[in-house]
C-alpha cells in the first residue's frame, strides 16, 4: 500500500530505532555524570560530543534532512537551524549569567 508521495505505509522501523538510540545516547550521557569519575572538563567534553551526535541523529531520523526531491541535504534549513539553536543558547546563558551577577 503507497501514500500519496508514492513512499509505501507501515511500521516506522527507523523511527523507533531513532528512538532507542536517542535513548541510548541520553542514558550514556546521565550515566557519565552519575557513575563516571572523570573531571568535570573531559565530562563536559563527552557530553557534548553525545548531545551533537543526537542532534545529528535526530536531524537525519526524525527531520528527513536527507530527504528532499533532488537528494541534496537542505544546506540553508541546517545553517537556520543552528543560528535558531545558538540565539537561544547564548540567550539563556545571558540571562542566567546576569540573574547570577544580582
Amino acid at each position: 500500500m503507497e501514500n500519496k508521495q508514492g513512499q509505501k505505509a507501515g511500521f516506522p522501523l527507523s523511527h523507533v530505532f531513532g528512538l532507542i538510540l536517542s535513548l541510548a545516547l541520553t542514558f550514556a550521557a546521565l550515566g557519565l555524570v552519575v557513575l563516571a569519575d572523570l573531571s568535570r572538563s573531559i565530562t563536559m567534553t563527552l557530553i557534548m560530543i553525545l548531545a551533537l551526535l543526537q542532534a545529528a541523529m535526530q536531524l537525519v531520523m526524525f527531520m528527513h534532512m536527507t530527504e528532499s526531491e533532488n537528494g541534496k541535504v537542505q544546506v540553508a534549513n541546517i545553517l537556520y537551524s543552528f543560528f535558531i539553536a545558538l540565539c537561544i543558547v547564548v540567550g539563556t546563558l545571558w540571562i542566567l549569567a546576569a540573574h547570577f551577577n544580582h
